[in-house]
């Protein structure tokens, strides 16, 4: 596999809109329809010991209302007595009570230190499943939209340790093998920390396998482990299960298939305490590497390869850093030479000259960086406007305004990168990594449930949805849909829960942690002749911004989005709006 470790996302021109004017707030009313819960949603409040920042974004935001992207309008949720519960829409006016399918075979209440029970739906016919208690479960439906065929049986049920919550499974047919790959997450104490909040994010890929021919059970056939420290905001498996892809703010690294999690913390810890590596500088020009050679080394046993985006360095016959570069160099003009002090400096010319590197090697930690008394002099320079010597400040003092600009170049300068990153599932190395910048990311859709899930990312003022395409080496993010000026009207709504939008893109919308929910209509033709005045010409369509209120006090729990309405979750109902109300 051809190796392109930094990429970027391709925007379409033709999808974005220069001249949208904004939303028009609409005051048509929205059909609502209000259904009573038999029992309340099994919502897992967090304990004391759950108090990071990352605790909050897996577990105390979590969706409890789950779309089945395979069949259109239908909903499933837990409630407090372990039942899933479905409601399947086919007419508004004539809806009836949620249906029990299944009962987790748990007593949900019964255990103290437990997590919110989860569930995905793998394909068609398969789930997954977790109770929330460590306990993961693969259940075959059959053919849900089909009441005759539909019956969930548990085919694997298995202890997998500490609590874990279900982000992503797919279902895999090969060589007469039926395999379910499915991604857990669990936050975990780490007892040696020193610094930080002395929690890591695990990801575990597991699979699940069962070969037709020796008529055996479902096993469990392979378990990969990634480790960050931040809660990923967007995680999935390919298709075809050859690789995973991760959106997070802090980068994630697979450690050893199998390997004792305590070991592998004693060795982070060691590697933590040695000394680094290599030394690294940067001007805007280019990049400086230091490494001291060792004894009796000579020219001859250094072999140093540049490549536009990567570099390879060996001594002695032993491989020192390989890997890919953060950004591309000029790989003939870039050279390396032996010091007098037994040292070797390496000298790399930036292909984009004024880019700040905030790592070297894409992933490598063994390096130390050093900060040039200038560059911090410099930065320090353009910040001071920020900051005031006085304890009470006089406000009306004329000092410039705080640049955002600024804080940016300084957040990308000395903090980790928010990143999307594609990871290899058989040599378990990064092969793609796109640096998101200030691209915030926005929630997630399933648009074809055969494909991967769908990201949305803000633009500038727009939020721009991005397909992965696994298959497509050379062009893996697609851009699809453009939601104009979403990203700016977000921005305002400081109580936001949930985002979701429209497998057909017609509309965004986002609820707030109680009773509103606002509808964000993508233009659409006019039915009647509009001018616009100031401007002196018609106006062909229109985009409208809609407000929901719900009757009702209790937290929004679950929100989920399909072509023709809305579903939102409380502790207590499950409400309907009806947003496509033309049909």
């Amino acid at each position: 596999m051809e190796v392109a470790a930094n990429c970027s996302l391709r925007v379409k021109r033709p999808l974005l809109d220069p001249r949208f004017e904004g939303y028009k707030l609409s005051l048509e009313p929205l059909p609502s329809y209000q259904l009573e819960l038999d029992a309340a949603v099994a919502e897992v409040k967090l304990r004391d010991d759950q108090y990071t920042l990352e605790h909050m974004h897996a577990f105390g935001m979590y969706n409890y209302l789950h779309c089945d992207p395979w069949y259109q309008d239908s909903v499933y949720y837990i409630d407090n007595l372990g039942r899933i519960m479905n409601l399947t829409v086919m007419l508004d006016t004539a809806l009836g009570k949620p249906r029990e399918v299944f009962r987790l075979p748990t007593d949900l209440t019964a255990c103290d230190n437990r997590l919110c029970a989860s569930i995905h739906f793998t394909s068609s016919t398969w789930v997954t499943l977790s109770d929330g208690t460590g306990r993961l479960y693969l259940v075959g439906t059959g053919e849900r939209g089909n009441s005759a065929s539909e019956k969930w049986e548990i085919v694997f049920n298995e202890e997998l340790g500490s609590p874990f919550i279900i982000i992503h499974s797919i279902s895999l047919l090969k060589a007469e093998e039926h395999s379910i790959a499915t991604l857990l997450l669990r936050i975990e104490k780490e007892e040696l920390a020193m610094k930080g909040s002395g929690f890591y994010v695990s990801l575990e890929w597991v699979t699940i396998s069962k070969k037709y021919e020796d008529n055996k059970k479902y096993e469990m056939a392979k378990c990969n482990i990634l480790r960050g420290k931040s809660v990923p905001h967007y995680a999935a498996i390919e298709p075809d299960g050859n690789g995973l892809m991760i959106v997070s703010y802090k980068s994630f690294t697979f450690v050893q298939a199998g390997q004792d999690l305590e070991e592998s913390k004693d060795e982070n810890m060691s590697e933590e305490i040695k000394e680094p590596l290599y030394y690294w500088q940067q001007t805007e020009d280019d990049l400086t590497v230091t490494i001291q050679l060792p004894e009796d080394c000579t020219k001859e046993d250094i072999q140093v390869q540049f490549l536009p985006d990567s570099i390879n360095i060996v001594l002695k016959g032993q491989r020192f850093l390989e890997g890919n570069l953060f950004s591309s160099i000029d790989h003939e003009s870039s050279t390396w030479i032996i010091k007098e002090n037994n040292s070797l400096e390496i000298s790399l010319i930036k292909k984009n000259e004024g880019m700040t590197w905030p790592e070297l090697v894409v992933g490598d930690k063994q390096g130390e960086f050093i900060r040039d008394s200038a560059q911090c002099a410099a930065i320090a320079e353009r910040l001071m406007h920020l900051t005031s010597d006085e304890l009470n400040p006089n406000p009306d003092k004329d000092k410039p305004p705080c640049n955002a600009q600024e804080l940016e170049e300084c957040d990308i300068f000395f903090e980790e990168n928010f990143s999307l990153c594609r990871f290899d599932g058989n040599t378990l190395k990064t092969t793609h990594v796109v640096n998101l910048g200030s691209n915030q990311y926005l929630f997630s859709v399933i648009v074809d449930p055969k494909e991967m899930p769908c990201f949305c990312l803000r633009h500038d003022v727009d939020a721009l949805l991005w397909q992965p395409h696994s298959s497509k080496q050379d062009d893996m993010w697609e851009h699809i849909a453009t939601f104009n000026a979403l990203g700016y009207v977000q921005a305002s709504k400081r109580d936001k829960k949930f985002f979701a939008c429209a497998p057909n893109y017609s509309y965004a919308a986002l609820c707030e942690c109680l009773r509103r929910v606002f509808i964000y209509r993508q233009p659409t033709p006019m039915s009647t002749v509009l001018y616009n005045r100031k401007e002196g010409r018609q106006v062909g369509q229109v985009a409208k911004q809609q407000v929901a209120s719900l009757e009702t006090n209790d937290p929004i729990l679950g929100f989920q989005a399909t072509n023709e309405r809305l579903f939102v979750l409380t502790t207590k109902n499950l409400f309907l709006i009806k947003v496509n109300t033309e049909n």
